[in-house]
């Protein structure tokens, strides 16, 4: 393995923890409805947890309300229980026999603090991984054979810049989200 394909595999793996930053923020609602709010939802479906988009189909049908359709109408009662116990989301849930519509209440001020405070919750999730990644991939470097001092040193030069870019990529992601969700 060389200091480029060490470098290559680290950035690979620090744009994915971006991504998955990103993804985690999506699932913070600002007030509106959203499939992708519900994305990290499990459902007990003949005891395995399944996420809920492999089960039902979800569509805005309002500006606050998500209409959920399950592909297997006997999976409506655990779809609804797993809704409900999405506490993160506050949904009010209800069904017909048929569907269920989430609704999403209005937010309030102090509500919208809390999903600030679980944004940067995840960031700093997201800012730890990376970080973790920088630790591992400097030991990877250490354990190259037949590198020079130098050399070694100018990778951790270039690792550095690219957790740099990383982390203010996520920090970049969470000031909008943080305005998202501050915008009343």
């Amino acid at each position: 393995m060389t200091i480029s394909d060490v470098l290559a595999d680290a950035r690979e793996k620090m744009d994915l923890a971006v991504e998955v930053a990103k993804d985690d923020f999506s699932t913070i609602t600002a007030g509106r409805a959203n499939p992708a709010l519900f994305q990290k939802v499990l459902v007990d479906y003949y005891g395995s947890p399944t996420p809920l988009a492999q089960l039902a189909s979800l569509q805005n049908q309002e500006a606050r309300v998500l209409l959920i359709t399950p592909f297997d109408k006997s999976a409506l009662k655990e779809i609804e229980k797993a809704l409900v116990s999405a506490s993160h989301l506050g949904a009010t849930v209800g069904n017909d026999g048929t569907v269920i519509r989430a609704t999403i209440p209005e937010l309030t001020q102090d509500r919208r603090k809390e999903y600030v405070k679980l944004a940067r919750d995840k960031a700093e999730a997201a800012r730890v991984v990376l970080r973790s990644l920088r630790r591992s991939t400097r030991e990877a470097l250490d354990r190259l054979d037949g590198v020079g001092d130098d050399e070694i040193g100018r990778a951790e030069k270039e690792l550095d810049a690219a957790t740099k870019t990383h982390v203010d990529a996520i920090d970049t992601a969470l000031k909008h989200k943080e305005a998202e969700l501050l915008e009343v």
